[in-house]
Order: structure tokens, then C-alpha cells, then sequence
């Protein structure tokens, strides 16, 4: 079969490999459809923390649908032809974390198309216990544009997991980075019952399309985002952040405008340590919460359930790629012009 994977220096190579088996406990899906994330960049690119993560001759890719073509043995619950989106933090099931039911805080996660092969091919085996069923459609009824959805369901439950941290309803909520997470946040909030949000960023793409949305997007360059609050009629600043962009300017930003009590949740990785004024908070009781992935799998139903009741996350899919053409999505999601970049495997493999 057809993979992408990576050969232990920058770009990633298109080679043909064996197709995998199916032990037990696992099924193996014909993937339709796979999202770009910021970590395929890393690991195209081969940087510092590609090299110390990622063994070579991997095979990248952890955003993804597909369909169900195999079942290893013991596996009852699941059969051939169902369509499925994949949890890609694979937990060791013995942990405190995972016998107390938190598997998203197991010590001894393997990511998918990081420390496993995953779904940048042909075909990916996981474990049944990371299958997320879509009842009622199949890869044969399901609309182009509902399998885009389904096949960056990854990245829509950090957005619902962040967004949802800490109660939003009535709540004035600042986003900071607008890109696909941030946007897919923002959009939750709102659908959870957010008062105002504002959502920030740099690059101009981003905020058009944050804009296009229906959000107030704020360039934090030009804009001071106290006169965005007198402009909205706060007096008394944010009580809850999203923090999505990883850059360390926007940790520092948030807690100069939160309100007392103010709490944070933060999922953007930090290229670097960040120095903030814990005085400030100590004396305003805020609340800094780290974010990594999904709660597994209560965050599944969440965003199940928003989706059920006409959240639609389609928007922030801005480009559709044939993964004979993964180069130029690759250059595309690289660009920082774009939302959601996903790869079509139907097309053109």
C-alpha cells in the first residue's frame, strides 16, 4: 500500500509498504479522509523535537476517518463496513489514570503517526477501543463534506475539550490563535452559550476568516485588547481564555485581561518557557488549566451531541487535497493562509 512516511530528515517520502495486519483486539480501516496538524509540520520539517519523538520509517497522520475492513479476534462490538473516526491516544489500560477511568491522563500513551504508524495510508490498524462510530452512515451515503468533518473529529474534540473546561454560558470568552482549533473553540463557546468572544491572532487570513464566522477578531499587534472591551461595554474584563496559539505573548496578554477569577484554559504548546506575573495571579485567583487532547471518551460525546444539535464545523475546512497531492497540501497547511487542510484518499492515491 501507499504511505507517507518520514526517512529521519526533512520531507516526508510517498513509498510503498506492506499493507498491516490485524491482531486482536484491533481493527484495520481504509481511510477516506485525513487532516493536516500542526505535528505532521514538525515532523515534515524534521526539527528538534521531530527527531527526539519520532523514530524514522514511521508513518505520519493521526486525523482521520475511514472505513472498517477488517476485525481481529475477540473484536465484537465492531464489523466490516462501519464508518469510524479514530481516537489516536492509544493508553496502556493499567496506569492509576486509566484504571480510574481518566485514560486521557495515561502515563504510558503511544500517539498515533508519532510513536505508532498512522493514517497517512491506504490503511491504519488500531485498537478497537479507539473506534468513534458514526451511526446511520456509511462510506457509500455519507456526503463529501460530512466525511471532511468526520476526518478532523481529532482536532474538533481538543477544540470541544478546551472550550468546555470551565462553564462558557454567559461568560465573555477571549480566544487567542484563530487557527482551525481556535476557530472550532470560538464556535463551541458560542453554540455552549458564550456572551461576547473575541478571538485574536496576527495573521490576516485568520482573522478574515475568524471574521467570516460572525467573531469580533482582534490583530493584538494594532489593537489594544482593553478598547476591544470598552467597545463590547466589559467593565470587568474576560472570565474565561481559550489559549490555542502557543505563542508566549498571548499567555501574558490573557491575564492582563481577565477578571478576578478569571480562568484559563490552555492547549497551545509554548515554543518556549514564558515568564508571567504570578503575583497577579495569586492575587486574582485565576486559574491556569493545561489541556492535551480528549477526554476519552467523554469528549467524543460532546462534540457528538453539539454536532447533533447544529453545531457545524465545516467552515474552518478550507482546502480538500487528493493525497496523490499531499505536497501541496503540505505547503498549503504550511502557509499559515489556510483553515483546515484535509488529504482525500478516495482521490487520486
Amino acid at each position: 500500500m501507499r504511505a507517507l512516511v518520514t526517512r529521519g530528515e526533512p520531507g516526508l517520502r510517498l513509498v510503498d509498504i506492506p499493507e498491516p495486519t490485524t491482531p486482536p483486539g484491533h481493527v484495520k480501516v481504509r481511510v477516506l479522509r485525513a487532516g493536516i496538524c500542526g505535528t505532521d509540520l514538525h515532523i515534515d520539517a524534521w526539527d528538534a523535537w521531530a527527531q527526539s519523538a519520532v523514530t524514522p520509517g514511521l508513518t505520519v497522520g493521526h486525523e482521520f476517518c475511514g472505513e472498517i475492513v477488517e476485525v481481529g479476534e475477540g473484536v465484537t462490538d465492531y464489523e466490516v463496513g462501519q464508518l469510524m473516526s479514530g481516537e489516536g491516544h492509544v493508553v496502556c489500560g493499567h496506569c492509576r489514570n486509566c484504571r480510574a477511568g481518566r485514560r486521557h491522563l495515561c502515563i504510558r500513551t503511544s500517539n498515533l503517526g508519532v510513536q505508532r504508524d498512522g493514517a497517512f495510508a491506504e490503511y491504519v490498524v488500531l485498537p478497537a477501543a479507539n473506534v468513534w462510530m458514526h451511526p446511520g452512515v456509511t462510506a457509500a451515503s455519507a456526503t463529501p463534506e460530512q466525511l471532511d468533518v468526520f476526518g478532523i473529529y481529532d482536532p474538533f474534540g481538543n477544540a470541544v475539550h478546551t472550550a468546555l473546561k470551565f462553564p462558557v454560558i454567559g461568560e465573555d470568552v477571549l480566544v487567542t490563535g484563530a487557527g482551525p482549533i481556535g476557530l472550532m473553540a470560538a464556535m463551541v463557546a458560542r453554540h455552549a452559550g458564550a456572551r461576547h468572544i473575541v478571538v485574536t491572532d496576527i495573521a490576516p487570513a485568520r482573522l478574515q476568516l475568524a471574521e467570516s464566522l460572525g467573531f469580533r477578531a482582534v490583530d493584538t499587534s494594532a489593537t489594544d485588547l482593553h478598547e476591544v472591551q470598552r467597545e463590547l461595554g466589559m467593565t470587568e474584563g474576560f472570565d474565561v481564555a481559550l489559549e490555542l496559539s502557543g505563542a508566549p505573548s498571548a499567555l501574558v496578554g490573557i491575564i492582563e485581561n481577565l477578571n478576578f477569577g478569571g480562568r484559563i484554559a490552555m492547549l497551545g504548546l509554548p515554543s518556549r518557557p514564558i515568564e508571567i506575573d504570578f503575583g497577579k495571579v495569586v492575587s486574582h485567583m485565576l486559574t491556569i488549566q493545561g489541556i492535551y487532547g480528549r477526554e476519552m471518551f467523554e469528549t467524543w460525546y460532546a462534540m457528538a451531541a453539539m454536532a447533533q444539535t447544529g453545531l457545524d464545523v465545516s467552515p474552518v475546512i478550507t482546502d480538500r487535497f487528493a493525497s496523490s497531492e499531499w505536497e501541496a497540501a503540505f505547503e498549503r497547511a504550511r502557509s499559515g493562509a489556510a483553515g483546515k487542510v484535509v488529504l482525500d484518499f478516495t482521490e487520486g492515491s
